[in-house]
């Protein structure tokens, strides 16, 4: 299985036009209003001496923050503009990059290979991915995690296309549609039943929020209502 070309074709065109800067991005928030609060659901459960995979890791943001929580941390990445912006934006080589189709799963073996087992921090990726691909992704976070590996997965829910209603003409979303990056809709359970059916057992879940890097008129984030599942081979 492969990426339509649609979505391929869309997520370079978003990185090739994108400087890397930190921010630029909708999505692309502070590390203390995403991974550093979202690794306090991790950590209660995760080994710090194994690695750990920053999927869908963009310009690195949030893996050069994970770098200082485990022992070592990949971001890896379908578009290679993303890589390589990702690379530019980390001289002191806090963290490594690569470029990672999630649909191929003798890629996602392969990396485990190299890596052992290691911890998966996913956010707000499926959502994004086409629904046909997104078992082929939950597949290839479970080879990541091997036998002692730990996910977290964090999921915006229904209400957040509520939320995204009421921006208006945000320039940041509107970068994201103008690229044809369309959010998809997460069915509630959908993400339980993508981890259960490649073989994960949920430790624990919950509510929570998604902090984007847009602002409203009156200067706080955008929140995007989400779920949040820490998992493990079951």
């Amino acid at each position: 299985m492969a990426p339509s070309d649609r979505y391929l074709k869309a997520w370079d065109g978003f990185w090739e036009e994108s400087s890397g800067s930190q921010g630029e991005a909708f999505w692309d928030a502070p590390p203390a209003l995403t991974a550093e609060r979202d690794l306090a659901l991790l950590e209660p459960h995760a080994d710090p001496r194994l690695p750990i995979a920053d999927l869908g890791c963009g310009n690195g943001t949030q893996t050069r923050f994970l770098a200082t929580r485990f022992a070592a941390a990949i971001g890896v990445d379908l578009a290679e503009a993303a890589v390589a912006h990702a690379r530019r934006a980390d001289p002191a080589r806090l963290a490594s990059y690569e470029r990672l189709d999630l649909t191929d799963a003798p890629a996602a073996r392969a990396l485990h290979d190299r890596l052992g087992d290691t911890h998966v921090y996913l956010r707000a990726v499926l959502h994004q991915s086409d629904p046909e691909d997104r078992p082929a992704v939950a597949a290839s976070v479970a080879a990541l995690l091997g036998d002692t590996g730990r996910a977290l997965v964090l999921e915006p829910t229904d209400r957040a296309e509520t939320v995204l209603h009421t921006l208006g003409p945000d320039p940041k979303l509107l970068r994201v549609r103008e690229h044809d990056l369309r959010p998809g809709r997460v069915a509630d359970g959908e993400v339980a039943e993508l981890l259960r059916g490649a073989g994960l057992g949920i430790l624990e879940q919950g509510a929570t929020v998604l902090t984007m890097s847009a602002v409203r008129q009156d200067g706080t984030p955008v929140e995007l209502p989400a779920r949040w599942f820490v998992a493990a081979k079951a």
